[in-house]
Protein backbone atom coordinates (compact mmCIF):
# COMPACT_ATOMS: atom_id res chain seq x y z
CA UNK A 1 0.00 0.00 0.00
CA UNK A 2 1.17 3.51 -0.57
CA UNK A 3 2.75 5.75 1.97
CA UNK A 4 1.83 9.38 2.10
CA UNK A 5 5.09 11.57 4.18
CA UNK A 6 1.91 13.08 5.16
CA UNK A 7 -1.61 13.58 5.64
CA UNK A 8 -3.86 16.74 6.18
CA UNK A 9 -7.11 16.20 8.11
CA UNK A 10 -9.25 18.70 6.89
CA UNK A 11 -9.27 20.85 4.21
CA UNK A 12 -10.12 24.66 5.36
CA UNK A 13 -8.31 27.43 5.88
CA UNK A 14 -5.08 25.94 8.07
CA UNK A 15 -5.43 22.33 5.86
CA UNK A 16 -5.32 24.08 2.58
CA UNK A 17 -2.99 26.72 3.61
CA UNK A 18 -0.49 23.87 5.14
CA UNK A 19 -0.94 22.26 1.25
CA UNK A 20 0.47 25.28 -0.31
CA UNK A 21 3.71 25.31 1.74
CA UNK A 22 4.49 21.83 1.60
CA UNK A 23 7.22 21.08 -1.05
CA UNK A 24 5.95 19.53 -4.36
CA UNK A 25 8.32 16.15 -3.88
CA UNK A 26 6.56 14.96 -0.92
CA UNK A 27 3.79 12.70 -1.41
CA UNK A 28 0.98 14.68 -0.04
CA UNK A 29 -3.03 13.76 0.57
CA UNK A 30 -5.85 16.07 1.68
CA UNK A 31 -8.90 14.23 3.80
CA UNK A 32 -11.88 16.08 4.10
CA UNK A 33 -15.98 15.06 4.47
CA UNK A 34 -17.28 17.91 1.98
CA UNK A 35 -17.52 18.03 -1.48
CA UNK A 36 -15.73 20.65 -1.83
CA UNK A 37 -12.95 22.66 -0.27
CA UNK A 38 -12.83 25.50 2.12
CA UNK A 39 -16.57 25.77 2.78
CA UNK A 40 -15.90 27.52 5.70
CA UNK A 41 -14.05 30.35 3.82
CA UNK A 42 -16.47 30.06 1.10
CA UNK A 43 -19.57 31.18 3.15
CA UNK A 44 -17.33 33.75 5.83
CA UNK A 45 -18.00 37.56 5.97
CA UNK A 46 -21.09 37.40 3.68
CA UNK A 47 -19.19 35.59 0.99
CA UNK A 48 -16.52 37.97 1.22
CA UNK A 49 -14.23 36.77 4.03
CA UNK A 50 -12.71 38.65 6.20
CA UNK A 51 -9.18 37.36 6.01
CA UNK A 52 -7.26 39.24 8.75
CA UNK A 53 -6.90 42.51 10.55
CA UNK A 54 -5.16 45.92 10.57
CA UNK A 55 -3.78 44.94 14.04
CA UNK A 56 -3.23 41.24 15.05
CA UNK A 57 -1.31 39.84 18.07
CA UNK A 58 -1.51 37.51 21.06
CA UNK A 59 -4.10 40.09 23.05
CA UNK A 60 -6.86 39.59 20.43
CA UNK A 61 -6.89 35.65 20.97
CA UNK A 62 -8.56 33.66 24.08
CA UNK A 63 -5.42 31.21 24.35
CA UNK A 64 -1.83 30.91 25.58
CA UNK A 65 0.28 34.31 24.93
CA UNK A 66 3.50 33.33 24.25
CA UNK A 67 2.21 29.95 22.34
CA UNK A 68 -0.16 32.29 20.57
CA UNK A 69 2.61 34.74 20.03
CA UNK A 70 5.12 32.60 19.08
CA UNK A 71 3.33 31.76 15.61
CA UNK A 72 2.22 35.18 14.60
CA UNK A 73 5.65 35.84 14.37
CA UNK A 74 6.75 32.79 11.99
CA UNK A 75 3.86 34.05 10.11
CA UNK A 76 2.56 37.43 10.57
CA UNK A 77 -0.45 39.52 9.32
CA UNK A 78 2.25 41.30 7.09
CA UNK A 79 3.30 37.88 5.54
CA UNK A 80 0.00 36.78 5.22
CA UNK A 81 -0.40 40.20 3.11
CA UNK A 82 2.74 39.92 1.26
CA UNK A 83 1.68 36.47 0.04
CA UNK A 84 -2.21 37.70 -0.76
CA UNK A 85 -0.25 40.48 -3.16
CA UNK A 86 2.08 38.58 -4.69
CA UNK A 87 -0.56 36.08 -5.83
CA UNK A 88 -1.91 39.43 -7.07
CA UNK A 89 -4.42 39.27 -4.56
CA UNK A 90 -5.18 42.55 -3.16
CA UNK A 91 -7.62 42.40 -0.23
CA UNK A 92 -9.81 45.49 0.40
CA UNK A 93 -9.50 47.71 4.14
CA UNK A 94 -13.06 48.26 6.01
CA UNK A 95 -14.12 50.16 8.77
CA UNK A 96 -10.02 51.07 8.75
CA UNK A 97 -9.79 47.52 10.46
CA UNK A 98 -10.72 44.31 8.86
CA UNK A 99 -9.22 43.13 5.18
CA UNK A 100 -12.09 41.30 2.59
CA UNK A 101 -11.56 39.70 -0.41
CA UNK A 102 -12.07 42.59 -2.69
CA UNK A 103 -15.13 40.59 -4.70
CA UNK A 104 -15.72 37.15 -3.26
CA UNK A 105 -14.00 34.76 -1.44
CA UNK A 106 -13.26 32.71 -3.98
CA UNK A 107 -10.35 35.03 -4.73
CA UNK A 108 -8.59 33.24 -1.75
CA UNK A 109 -9.97 29.53 -2.49
CA UNK A 110 -8.90 29.44 -6.07
CA UNK A 111 -5.41 30.93 -5.19
CA UNK A 112 -5.16 27.84 -2.34
CA UNK A 113 -6.69 25.71 -4.79
CA UNK A 114 -4.24 26.39 -7.80
CA UNK A 115 -1.10 26.04 -5.50
CA UNK A 116 -1.77 22.51 -3.68
CA UNK A 117 -3.11 20.87 -6.80
CA UNK A 118 0.41 18.93 -6.06
CA UNK A 119 -1.96 17.41 -2.98
CA UNK A 120 -4.14 14.37 -3.54
CA UNK A 121 -7.70 15.08 -2.45
CA UNK A 122 -9.82 12.50 -0.78
CA UNK A 123 -12.96 14.41 -0.53
CA UNK A 124 -16.31 13.20 0.73
CA UNK A 125 -14.15 11.04 3.31
CA UNK A 126 -15.08 11.23 6.69
CA UNK A 127 -12.19 10.25 9.01
CA UNK A 128 -13.10 7.40 11.54
CA UNK A 129 -9.98 6.85 13.40
CA UNK A 130 -5.83 7.43 13.47
CA UNK A 131 -3.40 5.15 15.09
CA UNK A 132 0.34 5.07 14.91
CA UNK A 133 2.10 1.41 14.08
CA UNK A 134 5.68 1.61 14.66
CA UNK A 135 6.52 4.78 12.54
CA UNK A 136 3.44 4.89 10.20
CA UNK A 137 0.19 6.45 10.85
CA UNK A 138 -2.82 4.51 9.75
CA UNK A 139 -5.74 6.77 9.33
CA UNK A 140 -9.14 5.41 9.02
CA UNK A 141 -11.94 6.88 6.54
CA UNK A 142 -15.05 6.15 5.49
CA UNK A 143 -13.36 5.38 2.19
CA UNK A 144 -10.67 3.17 3.30
CA UNK A 145 -7.33 3.44 4.94
CA UNK A 146 -4.48 5.99 4.17
CA UNK A 147 -0.79 5.28 5.25
CA UNK A 148 1.60 7.97 5.88
CA UNK A 149 4.46 9.43 8.05
CA UNK A 150 3.06 12.30 9.25
CA UNK A 151 -0.35 13.58 10.35
CA UNK A 152 -1.60 17.04 10.26
CA UNK A 153 -4.87 17.82 11.80
CA UNK A 154 -7.08 20.35 10.42
CA UNK A 155 -10.47 19.26 11.01
CA UNK A 156 -11.61 22.82 12.70
CA UNK A 157 -14.01 23.02 15.44
CA UNK A 158 -17.74 21.73 16.04
CA UNK A 159 -19.63 24.85 14.77
CA UNK A 160 -21.13 24.35 11.61
CA UNK A 161 -22.61 21.23 11.55
CA UNK A 162 -23.78 21.72 8.07
CA UNK A 163 -20.69 22.07 6.46
CA UNK A 164 -19.02 18.56 8.11
CA UNK A 165 -17.73 19.90 11.55
CA UNK A 166 -18.00 17.55 13.83
CA UNK A 167 -15.19 16.58 17.39
CA UNK A 168 -12.74 14.16 15.38
CA UNK A 169 -10.07 16.36 16.17
CA UNK A 170 -10.54 16.10 19.66
CA UNK A 171 -10.87 12.22 19.13
CA UNK A 172 -7.79 11.84 17.65
CA UNK A 173 -5.44 13.73 20.14
CA UNK A 174 -7.37 11.89 23.15
CA UNK A 175 -6.93 8.47 21.67
CA UNK A 176 -3.55 9.45 21.48
CA UNK A 177 -2.94 10.81 25.07
CA UNK A 178 -3.41 14.63 24.66
CA UNK A 179 -4.81 16.77 27.18
CA UNK A 180 -7.89 19.10 25.52
CA UNK A 181 -10.68 21.03 26.36
CA UNK A 182 -13.89 19.93 24.96
CA UNK A 183 -15.35 22.76 22.69
CA UNK A 184 -18.07 25.25 23.46
CA UNK A 185 -19.58 28.08 21.19
CA UNK A 186 -17.60 31.26 20.50
CA UNK A 187 -18.23 34.51 19.06
CA UNK A 188 -21.80 33.70 19.52
CA UNK A 189 -25.07 35.96 20.75
CA UNK A 190 -26.07 36.10 24.38
CA UNK A 191 -29.15 35.19 25.53
CA UNK A 192 -30.69 37.33 28.24
CA UNK A 193 -31.82 36.94 31.96
CA UNK A 194 -35.81 37.92 32.70
CA UNK A 195 -34.49 41.56 33.50
CA UNK A 196 -33.00 41.86 30.25
CA UNK A 197 -35.54 40.91 28.28
CA UNK A 198 -36.25 44.81 27.21
CA UNK A 199 -34.14 44.45 24.72
CA UNK A 200 -35.65 41.59 23.17
CA UNK A 201 -38.07 44.36 22.45
CA UNK A 202 -35.89 46.43 20.38
CA UNK A 203 -35.07 43.77 17.74
CA UNK A 204 -33.20 44.98 14.70
CA UNK A 205 -32.28 47.75 16.23
CA UNK A 206 -28.35 48.54 16.43
CA UNK A 207 -25.60 50.85 18.18
CA UNK A 208 -22.10 51.61 18.82
CA UNK A 209 -21.30 50.02 22.33
CA UNK A 210 -18.16 49.08 24.48
CA UNK A 211 -18.38 45.94 26.04
CA UNK A 212 -16.40 45.34 29.54
CA UNK A 213 -15.69 41.28 29.88
CA UNK A 214 -12.58 40.00 32.26
CA UNK A 215 -9.99 42.25 31.19
CA UNK A 216 -10.88 43.60 27.85
CA UNK A 217 -13.01 46.18 26.78
CA UNK A 218 -14.51 45.49 23.26
CA UNK A 219 -16.15 48.73 21.00
CA UNK A 220 -18.04 47.89 17.96
CA UNK A 221 -21.51 47.58 17.04
CA UNK A 222 -24.45 45.76 18.69
CA UNK A 223 -27.43 44.23 17.60
CA UNK A 224 -30.67 43.98 19.42
CA UNK A 225 -31.77 40.22 18.32
CA UNK A 226 -34.97 38.28 19.59
CA UNK A 227 -33.12 35.57 21.45
CA UNK A 228 -31.33 38.06 22.74
CA UNK A 229 -27.86 40.37 21.87
CA UNK A 230 -25.57 40.12 18.85
CA UNK A 231 -23.65 42.15 16.88
CA UNK A 232 -19.40 42.18 16.50
CA UNK A 233 -18.85 43.46 20.17
CA UNK A 234 -21.10 40.64 21.60
CA UNK A 235 -19.68 38.20 19.39
CA UNK A 236 -16.11 39.10 20.60
CA UNK A 237 -17.42 39.64 23.88
CA UNK A 238 -18.68 35.73 24.11
CA UNK A 239 -15.17 35.12 23.47
CA UNK A 240 -13.88 35.81 27.04
CA UNK A 241 -17.08 35.42 29.10
CA UNK A 242 -17.56 32.64 31.32
CA UNK A 243 -20.17 33.57 34.04
CA UNK A 244 -20.78 36.35 35.91
CA UNK A 245 -21.30 40.04 35.04
CA UNK A 246 -20.26 42.08 31.99
CA UNK A 247 -20.65 45.80 31.17
CA UNK A 248 -22.07 47.95 28.58
CA UNK A 249 -21.74 51.40 27.65
CA UNK A 250 -24.17 52.83 25.75
CA UNK A 251 -22.47 55.92 24.84
CA UNK A 252 -18.61 55.62 24.90
CA UNK A 253 -16.89 58.77 24.51
CA UNK A 254 -19.45 60.87 25.69
CA UNK A 255 -20.78 61.65 29.32
CA UNK A 256 -24.76 61.56 29.72
CA UNK A 257 -24.59 64.53 32.28
CA UNK A 258 -22.52 66.54 30.05
CA UNK A 259 -24.87 65.71 27.42
CA UNK A 260 -28.13 66.89 29.56
CA UNK A 261 -26.56 69.89 30.84
CA UNK A 262 -28.70 73.12 29.82
CA UNK A 263 -30.89 71.35 27.78
CA UNK A 264 -35.04 72.12 27.85
CA UNK A 265 -35.33 68.77 25.92
CA UNK A 266 -36.86 64.84 27.32
CA UNK A 267 -33.75 62.51 28.35
CA UNK A 268 -34.73 60.50 25.74
CA UNK A 269 -34.30 63.44 22.87
CA UNK A 270 -31.06 64.50 23.73
CA UNK A 271 -29.58 60.64 24.51
CA UNK A 272 -27.81 59.96 21.10
CA UNK A 273 -29.18 56.50 19.86
CA UNK A 274 -32.27 55.50 18.69
CA UNK A 275 -35.58 56.97 20.20
CA UNK A 276 -37.02 53.65 20.50
CA UNK A 277 -33.78 52.63 22.40
CA UNK A 278 -33.27 55.63 24.51
CA UNK A 279 -36.68 55.68 25.92
CA UNK A 280 -36.06 51.93 26.72
CA UNK A 281 -32.94 51.82 28.61
CA UNK A 282 -34.57 55.02 30.61
CA UNK A 283 -37.22 52.25 31.42
CA UNK A 284 -34.66 50.13 32.55
CA UNK A 285 -32.74 52.29 34.12
CA UNK A 286 -36.09 53.45 36.27
CA UNK A 287 -35.42 57.24 34.80
CA UNK A 288 -38.75 59.12 33.91
CA UNK A 289 -37.90 60.79 30.34
CA UNK A 290 -38.52 64.24 31.83
CA UNK A 291 -37.10 67.53 30.80
CA UNK A 292 -33.06 67.43 31.17
CA UNK A 293 -33.89 70.68 33.73
CA UNK A 294 -36.29 68.18 36.06
CA UNK A 295 -33.48 65.80 36.04
CA UNK A 296 -32.87 65.43 39.84
CA UNK A 297 -29.86 64.12 41.60
CA UNK A 298 -31.07 60.75 42.40
CA UNK A 299 -31.86 60.57 38.52
CA UNK A 300 -28.18 61.39 37.72
CA UNK A 301 -26.88 58.79 39.73
CA UNK A 302 -29.03 56.30 37.94
CA UNK A 303 -27.95 57.49 34.19
CA UNK A 304 -24.34 56.57 35.15
CA UNK A 305 -25.51 53.68 34.54
CA UNK A 306 -25.74 54.11 30.54
CA UNK A 307 -21.93 54.17 30.96
CA UNK A 308 -21.81 50.81 33.25
CA UNK A 309 -25.01 48.72 32.66
CA UNK A 310 -23.87 45.49 34.12
CA UNK A 311 -26.01 42.06 33.76
CA UNK A 312 -24.79 38.42 33.10
CA UNK A 313 -25.99 36.91 30.44
CA UNK A 314 -28.11 33.91 30.66
CA UNK A 315 -26.16 31.83 28.17
CA UNK A 316 -25.74 31.78 24.35
CA UNK A 317 -27.27 30.93 21.00
CA UNK A 318 -25.33 27.90 21.10
CA UNK A 319 -23.12 25.92 18.23
CA UNK A 320 -26.09 26.53 15.47
CA UNK A 321 -25.35 30.51 15.72
CA UNK A 322 -21.36 30.50 16.56
CA UNK A 323 -18.90 31.20 14.39
CA UNK A 324 -16.47 29.39 15.68
CA UNK A 325 -15.41 26.67 19.03
CA UNK A 326 -13.45 27.88 21.72
CA UNK A 327 -11.56 24.87 23.30
CA UNK A 328 -9.47 22.39 21.35
CA UNK A 329 -6.24 20.65 22.30
CA UNK A 330 -4.16 21.75 24.78
CA UNK A 331 -1.17 24.24 24.28
CA UNK A 332 0.98 23.03 26.48
CA UNK A 333 0.74 19.52 24.39
CA UNK A 334 2.25 21.10 21.79
CA UNK A 335 5.67 22.18 20.59
CA UNK A 336 5.14 26.02 20.39
CA UNK A 337 7.59 26.62 17.51
CA UNK A 338 6.19 23.83 15.33
CA UNK A 339 2.44 22.71 17.20
CA UNK A 340 3.97 19.14 16.91
CA UNK A 341 2.48 16.88 19.74
CA UNK A 342 5.65 16.60 22.24
CA UNK A 343 4.83 12.86 22.84
CA UNK A 344 3.39 11.47 19.74
CA UNK A 345 6.67 12.34 16.62
CA UNK A 346 4.92 12.99 13.45
CA UNK A 347 1.46 14.13 14.74
CA UNK A 348 0.59 17.80 14.45
CA UNK A 349 -2.12 20.50 15.36
CA UNK A 350 -3.28 23.11 13.64
CA UNK A 351 -6.27 26.44 13.21
CA UNK A 352 -8.98 25.84 15.09
CA UNK A 353 -8.72 22.69 16.93
CA UNK A 354 -6.16 23.75 18.94
CA UNK A 355 -7.51 25.60 22.30
CA UNK A 356 -6.65 29.22 20.25
CA UNK A 357 -10.09 31.01 19.28
CA UNK A 358 -9.29 34.89 18.29
CA UNK A 359 -12.01 37.54 18.34
CA UNK A 360 -14.34 38.80 14.91
CA UNK A 361 -12.53 40.59 12.68
CA UNK A 362 -10.41 37.79 10.88
CA UNK A 363 -8.43 36.72 13.65
CA UNK A 364 -9.50 33.14 13.06
CA UNK A 365 -8.36 32.75 9.91
CA UNK A 366 -5.14 34.63 10.15
CA UNK A 367 -4.10 31.86 13.01
CA UNK A 368 -5.27 29.24 10.52
CA UNK A 369 -3.32 30.41 7.88
CA UNK A 370 -0.30 31.26 10.03
CA UNK A 371 -0.33 27.82 11.63
CA UNK A 372 -0.83 25.97 8.69
CA UNK A 373 2.24 27.72 7.09
CA UNK A 374 4.54 27.24 10.26
CA UNK A 375 3.63 23.50 10.32
CA UNK A 376 4.16 23.08 6.75
CA UNK A 377 7.73 24.53 7.04
CA UNK A 378 8.47 22.29 10.34
CA UNK A 379 8.10 19.47 8.31
CA UNK A 380 9.80 20.73 4.81
CA UNK A 381 12.52 21.09 6.99
CA UNK A 382 12.47 17.25 8.75
CA UNK A 383 11.09 15.28 6.59
CA UNK A 384 12.96 12.63 4.16
CA UNK A 385 10.60 11.74 1.09
CA UNK A 386 9.23 8.19 1.86
CA UNK A 387 9.90 5.41 -0.86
Amino acid sequence: MKIYDVVILGAGASGLMCGVHLNKNLKVVMVDTNQKVAQKLKISGGGKCNITNVEVSERNFDGEGKFVSGILKQFSKDDLLGFLNQNHIKPVLRKNRYYFCKNSSDEIIDLLKKKSRHVDLRLNSAVVSVKKTDDIFEIQTSKGLIRAKKVVVATGGKSFKNLGASEIGLKIAKDFGLKVKEFTPALVGFTLQKDQFWMKELSGLSCEVEIKVEDKILKEEMLFAHRGISGPAVLSASLYWKKGNLSIDFLPQKNILELIKGSKKLLSSVIPLPKRLSKAILKALDVEDVECKKVTQEMKEKLKFIHDYKFAPAGNFGFTKAEVSRGGVVSDELDLKTLEAWHVEGLYFIGEVVDVTGELGGYNFQWAFSSGVVCARVINHSTKKVE
